[in-house]
């Protein structure tokens, strides 16, 4: 318990491994795109109050470990994360003048709770790239 948190009236642990796709599973995240979605995912973890703890990105998608605090709904968390995340991208990196209708990401999500076997999500996480090339 020594690395559980606490607000006012509780004290938690909750870690979500989440993977998002990109619109279409295009291949779209790589190089100088990948440092960048990845610098703004972090700001928005931050901004919201959710600490990402582990993160890698594939061309087509990306996996994210995240603390989420129990009064943030997940669905909620990743509902921000995902809209905001895709309009900075537009605006940022793809250089798109529209303000509405912006997607980069597709509908949905993949969510499973991490428990108290955290490393074992982080290795894996990591391990991304090894297990996609065999």
């Amino acid at each position: 318990m020594n690395d559980w948190k606490s607000l006012s009236h509780v004290r938690w642990d909750c870690k979500f491994h989440l993977v998002f796709i990109s619109k279409y599973r295009q291949r779209k995240i790589y190089g100088e795109v990948r440092d960048k979605i990845g610098g703004i995912i972090r700001d928005l973890c931050q901004q919201k109050g959710v600490e990402l703890l582990e993160g890698h990105a594939m061309p087509d998608h990306i996996h994210l470990l995240l603390s989420i605090p129990p009064k943030f709904s997940v669905a909620n968390t990743v509902g921000f994360i995902k809209g905001k995340s895709a309009i900075r991208i537009h605006r940022e990196i793809l250089g798109t003048k529209r303000m509405t209708g912006l997607s980069f990401w597709a509908t949905g999500y993949c969510v499973s709770t991490v428990g108290l076997d955290e490393a074992r999500i982080k290795k894996y996480i990591k391990e991304q790239d090894k297990s996609a090339k065999e």
